[in-house]
């Protein structure tokens, strides 16, 4: 057997005369039990947080009209996806939501990378109006949701324009330092070999800056949900933010637990794709392989 049998922490050691393909071996197995560990450990703690949940309330060690219980959230999902809600369909709700944050997330998300980049690329202009991006970005951005729901009213525009801002500045910032952070001696190199600014933005900067846009598109899908819900609670006609303040009004914990989990699984559906989505844009980057530990 090639392989050494000793290990230094960690980390295996490998006898002379290993090759690369037992090397390899040797690296995915270590990734794949990481994976399998933390995967059940996942697992273990979230049915450990529902298990002892239900049992608290179940027993009253917590008042089950505030906290509601597992089971009791689980049966109200059930009954609005079978039955609907007071206010009408459940995915209607859900739908609204949705389109309220997709609208939102991909006009903010375009638009602050369009404005991340040219500001980033022009050192004059970003001075300029560094300032007035400052201010603006000073302002707590769930208490615009009044003044746009004074403006536009309770449709779809008002709950659109709070998600465009919630997204426009976290992707706007991670654009703007990813332009600001790209390597100088590529951009020199490319100009030497006669790339107009256009090119070099296109072929230099953009790429460059791809892992900070992608870490920004992360969590502003959720920040979209944010605005869109906060929106919503504020005053709609339908929507999951609508579901909460109804929920609200009756006491429902149950209601209000259930629509928050509804969320919780929409957004992790959607970190889920725009991973797969990041990872098929950017094949060139270095592999990252989890270490085993």
């Amino acid at each position: 057997m090639s392989l050494a049998s000793l290990e230094a922490g960690n980390t295996p050691i490998f006898r002379a005369g290993t090759t690369d393909a037992e090397i390899e071996a040797v690296a995915m197995k270590a990734i794949k039990r990481r994976k399998q560990t933390v995967l059940f450990w996942q697992i273990a703690i979230l049915v450990f947080t529902l298990g002892l949940w239900q049992i608290s309330s179940d027993r009253q060690w917590i008042d089950p009209f505030f906290y509601s219980s597992p089971y009791s959230i689980w049966a109200r999902l059930i009954e609005w996806a079978t039955e609907g809600t007071s206010e009408g369909s459940l995915w209607y709700h859900l739908w609204v939501t949705m389109e309220e944050a997709l609208i939102g997330f991909f006009a903010g998300s375009i638009a602050g990378v369009l404005v991340g980049v040219a500001l980033g690329r022009n050192r004059f202009l970003a001075d300029i109006f560094s300032v007035y991006i400052k201010a603006i970005n000073s302002i707590p951005r769930v208490v615009l949701a009044p003044i746009f729901i004074m403006i536009m009213g309770l449709g779809l525009s008002s709950k659109v324009a709070l998600a465009f801002i919630m997204v426009f500045f976290v992707v706007f910032a991670n654009a703007f330092q990813g332009v600001r952070e790209a390597d100088r001696d590529m951009i020199a190199n490319a100009r030497i070999l006669g790339a107009s600014n256009r090119q070099v933005t296109r072929a230099v900067i953009i790429p460059s800056a791809m892992s900070w846009i992608f870490a920004s598109l992360h969590v502003s899908f959720g920040f979209a949900i944010i605005g869109a819900i906060v929106g919503e609670f504020v005053g709609a006609r339908y929507g999951i933010g609508q579901l909460i303040s109804t929920a609200k009004g009756t006491f429902d914990a149950a209601g209000m637990f259930a629509a928050i989990l509804l969320i919780m699984m929409v957004t992790l559906v959607a970190e889920f794709v725009m991973t797969r989505i990041e990872n098929r844009l950017t094949k060139w980057r270095p592999q990252q392989h989890a270490e085993a530990h």
